[in-house]
């Protein structure tokens, strides 16, 4: 059971429903790709993971926190500029 061509949600879906001797093998095969990759490719594969990442306040608190700091910086802004 290989997984390479899969999302990451698919793979988490399959990881549950397999056997023992299938995720030995699955983790092992992620270990290795990470291991074989260039430095530089995994950290710009971390830097486009971390780019498409939500703010904290919107992930955890939903849009109205994140509404609010935003018309707090536009008052900021309209204050200084004043």
């Amino acid at each position: 059971m290989y997984l390479d061509t899969l999302n990451d949600e698919d793979n988490y879906k399959r990881v549950i429903k397999m056997s023992s001797n299938d995720l030995v093998k699955y983790m092992t095969q992620q270990v290795v790709s990470y291991i074989d990759q260039p430095k530089e490719e995994r950290q710009q594969q971390r830097a486009v993971k971390k780019a498409k990442k939500q703010p904290f306040l919107f992930r955890w608190f939903g849009i109205i926190p994140m509404s609010v700091s935003m018309f707090m910086k536009k008052k900021n802004r309209e204050s200084s500029d004043s």
